[in-house]
């Protein structure tokens, strides 16, 4: 199976768009625990909406999101705390359940995992891909 992952830190939404269907990309799964963003085009409706015409699906699993500490510890490039945080957060059983959600999905069409950094090593995308997928293959891509 293939995961694909990106950020849209310091991009525009059609640049994230292009990239995805560039790879090929058929799902957006949002693992972001606060779908909101301050940055245009990235709050949750209006990213769904424009993937949509794009004809990207898009499904938010906010259980697979970090939790806000981790969130901390990720602008802090505390990647060690993060790591600890987010495991945590996988055992919950909301994230369980979603995460068997996104295993299934994944398998059944080309998926990628959408958060906001740019770089998948400082970001809990790359733990969640470990944790649950550890056999996928990983494509991170980098729009703009």
């Amino acid at each position: 199976m293939k995961i694909f992952t990106i950020g849209y830190e310091g991009v525009t939404q059609p640049e994230l768009v292009a990239a995805l269907q560039a790879a090929g990309v058929r799902l957006l799964a949002d693992v972001r625990a606060v779908p909101l963003s301050r940055r245009p085009g990235f709050s949750k409706n209006i990213l769904a909406a424009g993937l949509r015409d794009a004809g990207i699906d898009y499904v938010g699993l906010k259980a697979l999101g970090t939790p806000a500490e981790g969130r901390e510890a990720a602008r802090k490039h505390q990647h060690t705390r993060l790591a600890d945080i987010y495991a945590r957060q996988l055992d919950l059983p909301e994230a369980i359940v979603q995460a068997e959600q996104l295993k299934e999905m994944a398998a059944e069409t080309p998926t990628a995992l959408l958060c906001f950094e740019r770089d998948p090593s400082g970001c809990h995308r790359s733990l969640l891909i470990d944790a649950v997928m550890p056999d996928a293959e990983r494509i991170d891509l980098f729009p703009g």
